[in-house]
């Protein structure tokens, strides 16, 4: 199922064993390497650990109620998994990423993102164009195979821009059309005398 990202912030998570609520979701930790969410950071009163994580391999269901877990078992401190503490220190943040294309034309900023649920890899970036062309334009949805490379600053996409050809349409146009009722230049009408 496809969701998108700001939908899971302050989701809560629901405890199986207890059937209550552990906590709420905060942010999400994205590896930029693969655009895939590996955990995500946690609130709540209830938590012993600060930061405290749920790793996106430890929820069985997402459903209306929120991320339901086993237990209060699944949730990890920052020391707990080395990957989930390397991405806690990277602070990577998608939203507000400035994108662009090959060609260096900026095309806007990541306003969300839409998340496969069944594996929580990211697989499109909605992107939201500055202030006065955003007033005429709604957005641009980009899917992750059109990404060639994300950076500490930017994300750059693929170009949908045509190569300009070097000889003009017309030109090659014209020299192919023949006009059926004109004749080769050397060959003058025929006058027929004979009646």
């Amino acid at each position: 199922m496809l969701v998108l990202g700001t939908r899971l912030k302050d989701t809560p998570v629901m405890s199986l064993q207890t059937g209550t609520r552990l906590a709420s979701t905060s942010h999400p930790l994205i590896n930029p390497a693969n655009l895939k969410i590996l955990a995500f950071e946690l609130d709540g009163p209830l938590l012993t650990e600060k930061p405290s994580f749920l790793r996106v391999a430890d929820i069985r269901e997402l459903s209306g109620v929120g991320m339901i877990i086993d237990s209060s078992d699944e949730l990890i401190g920052l020391d707990d998994v080395i990957k989930v503490k390397e991405l806690y220190n990277l602070g990577f943040t998608l939203i507000g990423m400035n994108v662009i294309d090959e060609h260096k034309k900026k095309l806007g900023k990541v306003d969300n993102y839409t998340i496969e649920t069944s594996n929580f890899v990211i697989e499109q970036l909605n992107v939201k164009h500055g202030i006065l062309r955003g007033l005429t334009d709604t957005g641009l949805l980009i899917h992750r195979s059109q990404i060639t490379e994300i950076n500490d600053n930017e994300i750059i996409v693929k170009s949908t821009a045509k190569k300009i050809r070097a000889e003009p349409v017309m030109e090659a146009v014209r020299h192919e059309y023949v006009n059926p009722f004109r004749r080769p230049a050397g060959q003058p009408e025929s006058t027929d005398t004979s009646n």
